[in-house]
């Protein structure tokens, strides 16, 4: 039988420095890759691991599930050879290169620049061995651990009962060799069993009775196969796998069905990331980010932007998630063979070594891969990933995400069986309420494409707040306003197969530098840490958990002025909520929407706010009723970093841009300005006296494509600008919305 040893010790070093001990998993960006400048180390790191003894009689393999992005490997100074993926899992074989004892496994790693994917993006490439390595040995006959780090038996279950379990045996030929196959359910039931030669591919055909359907976060019933391979009556190797009966389709007018009913997909995107650890998380952590998801109400989850860690596609089997699970095809066409290749090889892997989860049903190809230019070249690397993903498995569906300037009618969306676009409107470009109407626009000219929504989101920061939220304020109050309404947009609109939010938890992003917050990416609904769920995440709770609750939301917003500061706003799933003040019941409200908004709360000096549903409690939130305003909770203009309450100058900057009702100003869209001759005017003699080609670009000089255009349109004029860096300086940004605001709308 096989016998496989977790290796938790290392010896490390980067490139001309001296080795130390570390534990694994481990990356060595654990903490410069999280803390802002563009600046974590990219780089070769050297690992050296002590290997048991060898068994006489045994073969020995090394597995690593994750080392990244190139890793050469090395036994006792022999080369094994070098994978390219940063994010599979691979295995070599040992046995050639031990000895009795004293054997010492050589891993080197580079996160550095490679002519492989990703290239760039926007989260951190944590380098090193930061997933579990393992130290197999198993006897001669074995099921075979070089076929694309699978476990060589992949079950292929139909909802009628029939199942076929394809088996990969390895120096079993002419010896007499049987492979004997066992089906069990849930509760550990013999449902089915085979026998058959054990031949370099062989496979069996079993009809289970009535197989209980596997069927999402209602009922996530898994059954196991275990193959085992017997000569004599001894087993000489067993593998056991996880799978599940179920049944889905996608239709471009109703979405997502399973096992024949509707289900709306409505979920969350996640990166495999944490506070202090980067990728080198614990199985621990995994159950936390599974528990905290499905709290949420969610029941689909998009894995970005790479394949994740086994252990988390295990609990998603047994949570009831259904999965888009991808490659890491993202944002950079490198036009290279190598890079070709090397997409086909990271396809192949996910594909092989997820081919059991019952979960997964949505195979990625690229995520926003039209960021560059459009080509043939890439056109045909996509089209043969998404032959090759359905070659390997007719039963799922292939789908991709789109940037959002890819045109409707772009071929892009006729590539894969279902679409998906990242759509940022209400925070990088226009306002919230366009995303309707471009959904309705593409499926009025799409109407056989089924269109789901892969990303979108906005920054959601905790230490800024409002009562009148506005697009980039980076406060918790527009991010609750913005997913509030984006829940309402997807409410009417069944044909979305899906939806996912961008992202469930604060990721690391090393680049960024924004909202006040240094390298990271803050569209989580839970941050980085997980130790706080923002107000956000009750906005879903309230519209997807279908347990009753009640949250009184803003509880970091606790200095209240007068006017809208006062308001009180509660996110439900009951019916009615009364409010209560120091105890007292002041006023009871139906839900419009899981929201109520109690106006104008007296809440003088200090107070305690709550509410409640018959038998259901609020939460708690300590509010302080204050004369004037409390500046502290406002963002500097520039979206900077230090709290501009400590900085006079900066208080002086951001009070001195005024946006009057009525009037235009830098925070209209720029198709509204250009729509305008004066403003249009004033734009383009601006921009042209300080940047050039860009008062070209502003009036329409410069040559752009549609999409384009109707993009740059959407922008608000303060977004674009920050396109563009230095090159607008807050002095010219001023005087620009000076003169936009003398002209009345």
């Amino acid at each position: 039988m096989r016998n496989v040893t977790l290796m938790t010790q290392a010896r490390f070093a980067k490139q001309g420095e001296a080795l130390a001990a570390v534990a694994l998993p481990h990356t060595w960006n654990a903490l410069d890759g999280q803390d802002g400048g563009a600046d974590y180390w990219r780089g070769i790191g050297t690992y050296e691991i002590d290997l048991p003894n060898p068994t006489a009689g045994k073969k020995q393999y090394i597995e690593i599930r994750g080392a990244n992005h190139v890793a050469t490997v090395y036994c006792n100074g022999r080369e094994l050879g070098t994978h390219k993926g940063g994010f599979s899992t691979f295995r070599y074989d040992l046995t050639p290169a031990m000895k009795k004892e004293g054997n010492v496994l050589t891993v080197v790693v580079t996160n550095g620049v490679s002519d492989i994917y990703p290239q760039n993006a926007d989260f951190t490439f944590y380098g090193g061995l930061y997933r579990d390595v393992n130290f197999i040995e198993v006897n001669e006959a074995h099921f075979d651990l070089l076929k694309h780090g699978t476990d060589a038996v992949f079950v292929t279950p139909h909802v009628s009962g029939k199942t076929r379990v394809d088996l990969f045996p390895v120096n079993t030929c002419c010896c007499g060799h049987t492979i004997k196959v066992e089906l069990k359910d849930a509760e550990g039931n013999v449902v089915g069993t085979a026998e058959t030669k054990a031949e370099a591919h062989a496979h069996v055909l079993i009809d289970v009775k009535d197989p209980h359907k596997w069927n999402g976060m209602a009922d996530p019933y898994c059954y196991t196969a275990t193959a085992s391979i017997v000569k004599d009556e001894e087993v000489l190797d067993a593998v056991t796998v996880t799978y599940g009966y179920r049944s889905f389709h996608v239709d471009s007018n109703t979405g997502f069905h399973l096992n024949g009913k509707s289900v709306p997909l409505h979920g969350v995107s996640r990166h495999q990331d944490r506070k202090d650890k980067g990728w080198a998380i614990s199985k621990a952590d995994h159950e936390e980010d599974a528990a905290l998801i499905k709290e949420l109400g969610a029941n689909t989850i998009r894995l970005a932007h790479y394949q994740h860690d086994q252990y988390f596609y295990d609990l998603c089997d047994h949570t009831g998630f259904v999965l888009w699970a991808e490659i890491p095809f993202i944002s950079q066409f490198i036009p290279t063979k190598e890079a070709y290749n090397n997409t086909i090889s990271q396809m192949t892997e996910l594909v092989a070594q997820n081919y059991n989860h019952p979960a997964i049903m949505f195979w990625g190809i690229s995520n926003e891969i039209l960021i560059g230019d459009d080509r043939e070249d890439l056109r045909q690397n996509l089209r043969d990933l998404a032959k090759l993903a359905k070659s390997m498995d007719p039963s799922r569906l292939t789908t991709m995400a789109q940037v959002s300037m890819t045109p409707m009618d772009s071929e892009h969306n006729y590539i894969t069986d279902v679409v998906s676009y990242n759509h940022y409107f209400g925070w990088y470009v226009g306002d919230v309420e366009d995303n309707g109407p471009w959904f309705d626009k593409f499926h009025a000219l799409n109407p056989d494409i089924p269109l789901g929504v892969s990303e979108y989101g906005a920054e959601n920061i905790l230490m800024w707040h409002t009562a009148e939220p506005d697009n980039h304020d980076y406060t918790e109050e527009y991010a609750n306003y913005y997913h509030h309404e984006m829940l309402k947009t997807f409410a009417t609109r069944p044909f979305l197969w899906s939806t996912h939010q961008w992202n469930c938890f604060d990721f690391a992003a090393d680049a960024r530098n924004e909202g006040g917050v240094k390298g990271m990416n803050n569209k989580g609904l839970i941050t980085y840490d997980r130790k706080t769920k923002k107000d956000a995440f009750y906005v879903y709770k309230a519209w997807w958990n279908p347990e009753p609750m009640v949250f009184v939301s803003g509880s970091r917003f606790v200095n209240r002025g007068p006017g809208a500061e006062r308001d009180v706003i509660v996110y439900t799933n009951c019916d009615e909520v009364t409010l209560v003040v120091n105890g007292a019941e002041v006023a009871t409200q139906k839900a419009v929407d899981h929201k109520i908004v109690f106006e104008n709360v007296v809440v003088d000096g200090e107070n305690v706010i709550s509410a409640y549903a018959g038998d259901v409690k609020s939460n708690e939130v300590k509010l302080n009723g204050v004369a004037e305003h409390d500046y502290s909770y406002d963002l500097p203009e520039g979206n900077q970093g230090a709290n501009w309450f400590d900085d006079p100058a900066a208080v002086a900057a951001r009070t001195a841009f005024k946006y009057p009702k009525g009037y235009y100003s830098i925070k209209d869209k720029v198709g509204v300005l250009m729509s305008n001759p004066e403003t249009a005017a004033i734009l383009g003699e601006t921009l042209a006296k300080v940047m050039g080609g860009a008062g070209s670009l502003m009036s329409g000089e410069m040559e752009m494509g549609e999409s384009m255009k109707e993009f740059m349109n959407m922008m608000r004029l303060s977004d674009m600008l920050k396109m563009y860096g230095g090159a607008v300086s807050a002095e010219v940004k001023l005087a620009l919305n000076e003169a936009l605001t003398k002209i009345k709308k």
